[in-house]
């Protein structure tokens, strides 16, 4: 079996949606995150524009191999809500995200079967209203080598249509490359070959 070098994630934050039941509301948001900095950063900004509401629950997932994840109640009953709305993170099959459902108490108690399916609608419909796209998973190398061999390097990357992402081009030349990981070896192969080129 090939290892997977692809991955879904949203594009943007998605629109704010909103699942009622019983009087309670339950306002649903999805964000592009890569750090729990980020991740932070959202919750703040719900807990102060949301300020009136009685629960944050969320959940978020980072990462496309060393995957890390969290899920947060935030004094709903146990498990109640963060692990359905990350139950809707993998039926998406999405990663570098963070859903948020933010409650407002109607006054009636859900139970907690009528909580899970709240939380998980809600992060469903948050979901289902972002722009999610397959990504690849890329390694960048460093090529490090002399002015004169600029033309040896431009060919293998046009030849192999290869993403620079930075480059510093003087007497000694620095040109980054990112390379979709399935070909990552391929790719190193062709430039180690090429004299005069350091690859990193």
């Amino acid at each position: 079996m090939t290892e997977k070098d692809t991955y879904k994630t949203i594009t943007a934050p998605s629109k704010e949606v909103l699942f009622k039941d019983k009087n309670s509301k339950f306002f649903g948001y999805a964000f592009p995150v890569t750090s729990e900095e980020e991740i932070r950063e959202h919750l703040e900004t719900l807990r102060k524009k949301h300020h009136a509401a009685r629960h944050w629950c969320y959940a978020w997932q980072v990462g496309t191999e060393d995957i890390q994840f969290r899920a947060n109640d935030d004094g709903e009953p146990n498990n109640s809500a963060g692990m359905p709305i990350y139950g809707q993170l993998q039926s998406f099959e999405v990663t570098n995200i963070l859903i948020v459902v933010v409650r407002y108490f109607g006054g009636v108690k859900l139970g907690v079967g009528g909580l899970i399916n709240a939380y998980r609608t809600a992060a469903q419909m948050a979901l289902e209203v972002s722009d999610i796209e397959e990504r690849t998973v890329n390694v960048d190398y460093l090529l490090v080598f002399d002015y004169k061999n600029m033309n040896k390097v431009m060919r293998v990357i046009k030849e192999k249509n290869l993403d620079i992402t930075d480059q510093k081009l003087e007497l000694d030349c620095r040109i980054t490359i990112s390379v979709r990981k399935r070909d990552a070896e391929m790719v190193f192969g062709l430039f180690a070959q090429l004299y005069g080129v350091d690859i990193r």
